[in-house]
């Protein structure tokens, strides 16, 4: 299992387990940069050839919701961590 820290003066994400998915609703503070790294994600499995792995919603507020397949789950949470929205991503048993 995955765990991470991130940032609460940046950001706040919930996560959520949904059947096949997990959903994550991420809401950035007006002040916060992390917003433009997000999209960058959002391009990057936009760009790939699996359209299902990743879903992008926008709500108003700075708020994200964010499905993720299972099998991609991994990848997201390194990819937040890539672009510096995590502080720290470990593995516990």
């Amino acid at each position: 299992m995955l765990t991470y820290r991130f940032n609460e003066d940046e950001l706040y994400i919930k996560e959520i387990e949904n059947g096949n998915d997990v959903e994550f609703n991420i809401q950035f503070p007006p002040q916060s940069t992390l917003m433009e790294e997000l999209k960058k994600i959002e391009r990057h499995f936009d760009d790939n050839r699996v359209h299902t792995d990743v879903l992008f919603y926008v709500y108003p507020n700075h708020e994200y919701r964010v499905i993720v397949r299972h099998d991609y789950y991994t990848d997201f949470v390194l990819a937040l961590m890539k672009h510096r929205l995590l502080q720290s991503v470990e593995w516990k048993p």
